[in-house]
């Protein structure tokens, strides 16, 4: 695999799938967009796979299609949308990690799901401006999540490490940089200080009593 992102593969063409794949071509990068089971194959084949679809659907992604595919996880749990759903508001594990549990063998890194539409579509900026904003991401596996780093910063954004795919539930919905416009120094903030938040306190006393 190259050092750096060639091809993109997009799994859902709503908001974020077309946002993303928009940047991706800007950046010179092939893109290739699925909005369902169509075209499916020329996704699977690139360099790495965003997950653009409502996560609710987790289950009807192809998993042996995407064993061993850098996977970016961009999907995010809202109820009104995909329902009661305990298994993804499960506040003990990441919702990445859930979707890696169904997707053995992909290299799943969570990344690209914590912006708002208009800040995928309208924010991005050069390396170096002062008005550049960050991007979070997690991840188990040290060369994908290189990888998906330097995926970020071509789309236009500053990529920020939290940690492990379990960090990725610092970024999820309800926390503080979920849909914060932040530069990598205030995302980076964030993503610490999430144990002293109300999300991190809810966690915390999950796990405890887990």
């Amino acid at each position: 695999m190259s050092s750096r992102i060639q091809t993109l593969g997009i799994l859902g063409a709503g908001r974020v799938g077309k946002a993303v794949g928009a940047l991706a071509a800007r950046a010179g990068i092939d893109v290739a967009i699925a909005g369902s089971a169509d075209a499916v194959d020329a996704v699977v084949v690139a360099d790495a796979v965003v997950l653009a679809v409502p996560l609710g659907r987790y289950r009807s992604l192809p998993a042996e299609r995407l064993a061993g595919c850098v996977v970016v996880d961009a999907m995010n749990y809202w109820w009104e949308l995909d329902g009661a759903r305990p298994d993804l508001d499960d506040p003990t594990t990441s919702t990445s990690e859930t979707v890696a549990t169904f997707l053995p063998g992909a290299r799943v890194v969570k990344a690209l799901n914590h912006l708002s539409g208009y800040a995928l579509e309208e924010l991005a900026r050069p390396a170096g401006d002062p008005e550049r904003i960050a991007v979070a991401l997690a991840g188990d596996d040290d060369e994908a999540v290189a990888l998906v780093a330097g995926l970020v910063d071509a789309l236009g954004y500053d990529p920020v490490t939290a940690g492990s795919l379990a960090e990725g539930m610092r970024f999820e919905p309800g926390t503080e940089l979920f849909g914060a416009d932040a530069d990598a120094q205030e995302a980076r903030a964030m993503v610490e200080r999430f144990w002293t938040t109300q999300r991190g306190r809810v966690v915390a006393r999950a796990r405890a009593a887990r």
